[in-house]
This record gives C-alpha cells, structure tokens and sequence, in this order.
C-alpha cells in the first residue's frame, strides 16, 4: 500500500511538473496566432472584427473593412472611441508599394484663448466639460482614407454599425466594466445619461443595447458624405449644444475642419524599419526608445530580467523628457523631428544612462535648431491598415450633443497653459496627441501592421512589441501577451514635471528576484492592473504567403481571418 502511495505521489508530481510546459507558447499565458491567405482583421470587440471580413467578402479592401469595423467599435464600445474622437492611420497600399499616413486630429476653437484660462484662474485646462473639446477628425478621416484607396460605396460601409445601433448589440465584460464607471462620472452632463444609461444604469455584460440616435447619425453620413457631419444639421446641432453649455467649439470650426496626409517616420531597428507618424502625436518618442535599446544586448539579457526592463526604463525615461519638451503641432513649431529620431543623437542619451542605478531626474536633449482602440486590417491584395481612433478619457468629454448619440473628445485638456510651451494652447492648434499606429517594413517591403492602445503606455508598448519579437524570438501572439514594463511619472506635454524618477508598473510574471533588483539599483516597483494598453496586429509571410493575426486577453478583441 505505500509503495502503491508513492508511486502515485510521483505520478502527481510529474503531472505537476509536466502541466508547466506548452507545447506552443512561452512560460506566460498565450495562445497560437490566428493564421489565413485571403484577408485578416484584428480589432478590440469581435463583432467589428467580424464585420470587417464581412467586407472583405462582399468585395471591399482593407481601406473599407477598417473604416466599417472603426464605425461599429464606436457603438459597441464607446468607452475607447467613437465619431466625436479623433483618428490616426498609416496604409500600406499595394498598388503604388508605398507607405501613407493620415493625421485626422481636430484642432481648437477659434473663438477660445489663452488669455481665457488665464483670466478665469485655470491652472490647467479640465478633464470634463465644454473647455477641453476639440474639432472631432474621426469622420474627416473616414472620407480621407476612402477618397484615396477606398473602393466600396459608403453607404455599405456604415450600414453594419447602423443595423447593430438599430438591432442592438450585447455589451461584452470588459467593455461593460469600463461603461459603469465612465457612465456614472458623466451622468451629471446633459444627454448623457438618455444615451448611454438605458432604464438608469449602464448596461451590464450580455445586456443588449441600442443606440438609435447614433443610428439616425451614421444614416445622414453616409447618404450625405463627411459634409454631413461638418456642414449639415449635426454641425449646427453641436454648435448649438456647446454654446448652450458655455463652450467654444463652433459651427465654423467644423466646417473648416481638414484632416492632413503626412509622410511617416522611421528608424531602423536590427535590419527593420520601424514606422510611426510625425507629431503632434507622440509615435517617434518609440523610435527614440528604440534607438537607444539598439546599443545594448537585448537578447543576451533576456526577457524580464533585471538588467533588460532597468534599460528599457532609463530609455524610456529619456524619450520622454523629449517628449514632454518637443512633441508638438508642427503647423505651430520648427520641430527638430529629424535630429531626435537620428542615431547620433540615440548615442548622446544612451551615453547618460548609468546600467547600475536609476535617474531621479532628467532633462530633455539640448538640440539645434484612459482608453482608445486599436485595428488593422489586410486584405487579398496586400493592402494593409494601421488604425487607431479615441475619444480620450474613455467615453470623453460629457458633452453629448441632443438626438446625436455620442460624445465629443476632450483631447484639448493634453494642451500646456505655460506660455512658451511648443504645446501651449492656442487657436486653431492641435493638442499634443497620445494615440498612435505603426507599421513595419523589412527591405521595402511590409511586413507588420501593428499598435497598443493606453495613453503614454502606448510609445512604451510599441518599442516593447518591437523588442520581443526581433530580440526575444517571440511569435506575434506572443509579443503582445507578454508582461508589459509601464512607467509612470515622466514629465508632460501639459507642462507637469517627472519628480523622483518615477514608478514601475510590472504585470505579473516578472520574478521577485528581478524586482528585489531593481529596488536595489533606485527603482520604485508597484505592480498594477493596469493599464498596460490592447493589443492587434497582423504580420505578412511573403514566403508562405499568408497573414498571422493576433489580439489579445486585456481587451474583448478578436483576431480572424479567411
């Protein structure tokens, strides 16, 4: 009887021990890529993503599919983006083999004023209300991209988010903790509440909902066109709205609203060229990182160790001190973009970092001269799109304009009141900007549509995902389950300033030896729930001839293919 003990004790040990293998994956939990020939999306909720092939199927490109599957993520969670927010994307279009970006940010009123904060005592300008609302771009960039490469009537396009915010829709969990609280804290704004609290409450995972007013929006969008929103009745309803609630956003601003194509920038990392969108974003500050990571033996440290995410911080905390000084609207700055994202430059800052302690305090480089969601979709003919589009602060600012159905973005409280700040507020100025979408090419041709959505953990995110596959060896699911390093406490565009050097959030999975180490060379570690951002992105097998697509567990997304 105790042999028979034994022998079962050790078959329960060997159970144990063998339960910790993966036959595909790494130590942490992942899954396999999603792998197709003909098309692939990859959004946060998997309606859009199903959507989105419907698309395809019926015909449309990757252009179309985004533009759909960005329609139905504004219903199906507003708590990330929605046509009251702001857009950025970078395509790769497959006839002319090139690289295009779009800046579809909206700009400040006209009529409000510096001297308007300063003369009512505002120390920085609000999170909530009408004083932070910018022009919305989304739609602008909408028509933008389907001027250019589009190729299926919009009306098409729009009819899914239209027939979901008529039908209704059930609200997935994640989405649905997030609507609980945004809803609650906005509730006190008129509208708020008719909309997005049906019988008094915010509805609750599996409740399904509609949104009809937004239903009656998309409508006039897509049979009248992007003057619709800009020109039209909704424009005077908005205008109306604001200046009912002590606003500036005006009728004029709308209709004087343009989205901007701008060329993307790139560094190259290891052999590929890593692509992000100029400011007023704050994508090159993932170049910066990445720039000076290149100079250190990732792989030799490893994932997760000590010396790797002390590096990646000190790197980081550089990049960002940049940022806070430089990141800007360019139609109001001489940006020394050139000389940040340069190689000379990534050795003067990676010279500063000490590999045995961490900076308490840092200043920029002396140079010459919430929530948000994230997609992208590829198609049959190779066109690829990098989107991501938000409302900033969740659902945003409160301001939710009558019978519309959505709320307009509070981007313009990331502007500085500190005069002579290349991001101090001014008219007609777009406010420095946290959402951004890459893209990778390796010799001129693509080969990852990516992005991580979160505010500042964003830039971070991006040069992490870089780094994992390239140094790490990590497959593209892998890349974006990893545990993520996110840094807080780094000095900002609105003027705020880093004190302390900061803290280190650590997601689970990073051993406590590490952490004790990092303690020990200055750093402050906390491990947090978030937030480390949303992840999708698909990548191109040239040789085999199909795409991986991957999402991933901190959203409700899905990535899908045909």
């Amino acid at each position: 009887m105790k042999k028979v003990s034994i022998i079962l004790c050790l078959l329960v040990i060997n159970m144990i021990l063998n339960a910790q293998d993966r036959l595909t994956g790494k130590a942490f939990t992942t899954r396999s890529e999603v792998i197709a020939r003909h098309g692939m999306a990859c959004t946060s909720q998997p309606l859009a993503t199903q959507v989105a092939l419907d698309i395809l199927k019926a015909g449309g490109n990757a252009i179309d599919a985004a533009i759909a599957a960005n329609a139905v993520l504004g219903l199906v969670e507003p708590t990330g983006n929605g046509i009251g927010g702001d857009l950025f994307a970078i395509v790769w279009d497959a006839e002319t083999q090139q690289l295009y970006g779009l800046n579809g940010s909206g700009r400040s009123p006209r009529s409000l004023t510096l001297d308007y904060f300063k003369e009512n005592g505002y120390e920085e300008i609000p999170a909530y209300g009408p004083l932070p609302v910018s022009v919305p771009g989304c739609v602008d960039g909408w028509f933008e991209l389907h001027g250019r490469f589009g190729s299926m009537e919009m009306e098409k396009i729009l009819q899914p988010a239209i027939d979901y915010a008529t039908e209704g829709f059930p609200v997935t969990e994640l989405i649905a903790y997030y609507w609980a609280g945004g809803a609650k804290a906005l509730s006190r704004f008129p509208n708020v509440a008719e909309v997005y609290m049906p019988g008094g409450h915010a509805p609750e995972k599996g409740d399904v909902f509609k949104n009809p007013y937004l239903a009656g929006t998309l409508e006039k969008i897509s049979k009248g066109g992007r003057d619709a929103f800009y020109k039209g009745e909704i424009a005077q309803t908005i205008s109306a709205f604001m200046a009912e609630q002590g606003g500036f956003l005006s009728y004029d601003d709308l209709a004087t609203h343009s989205s901007e194509w701008v060329e993307p920038l790139s560094t190259n990392y290891r052999g590929y060229d890593v692509w992000e969108l100029p400011p007023n974003g704050q994508g090159i500050a993932a170049l910066q990182i990445l720039n000076i990571m290149e100079g250190y033996d990732l792989a030799s440290m490893g994932f997760g160790s000590t010396d790797y995410i002390h590096h990646f911080v000190e790197a980081k905390k550089l990049a960002f001190e940049d940022r806070a000084k430089y990141y800007a609207d360019p139609a109001f700055n001489d940006l020394p973009v050139n000389d940040l994202i340069s190689k000379n430059y990534a050795d003067e800052r990676r010279a500063l970092i000490n590999p045995k302690r961490a900076s308490r305090t840092l200043d920029a480089g002396e140079l010459e001269q919430g929530n948000t969601i994230y997609l992208t979709v590829a198609d049959e003919k190779g066109n690829m799109v990098s989107l991501i589009q938000s409302n900033y602060r969740g659902l945003g600012s409160g301001m939710c304009p009558p019978g519309l159905g959505f709320i307009l973005q509070d981007r313009g409280e990331l502007f500085s009141l500190e005069e002579g700040h290349s991001n101090v507020y001014e008219p007609r100025k777009r406010p420095f900007h946290t959402i951004i979408p890459a893209f990778i090419t390796k010799e001129g041709k693509p080969w990852m549509s990516f992005g991580v959505m979160g505010g500042s953990m964003q830039a971070q995110g991006h040069a992490q995902i870089v780094i994992n596959m390239i140094d790490f060896g990590m497959n593209l699911q892998e890349a974006g389950d990893a545990p993520r390093i996110r840094h807080v406490g780094s000095s900002q565009p609105t003027g705020q300033k880093m004190s302390d050097g900061g803290i280190i959030n650590l997601e689970s999975g990073i051993s406590y030896e590490n952490i004790r180490e990092l303690a020990k060379r200055g750093h402050s570690v906390q491990y947090s729930v978030g937030g480390y951002g949303g992840y999708q992105a698909i990548l191109w097998d040239e040789e085999k001839g199909v795409y991986f697509g991957a999402s991933e567990s901190r959203k409700d997304g899905q990535a899908a293919g045909y």
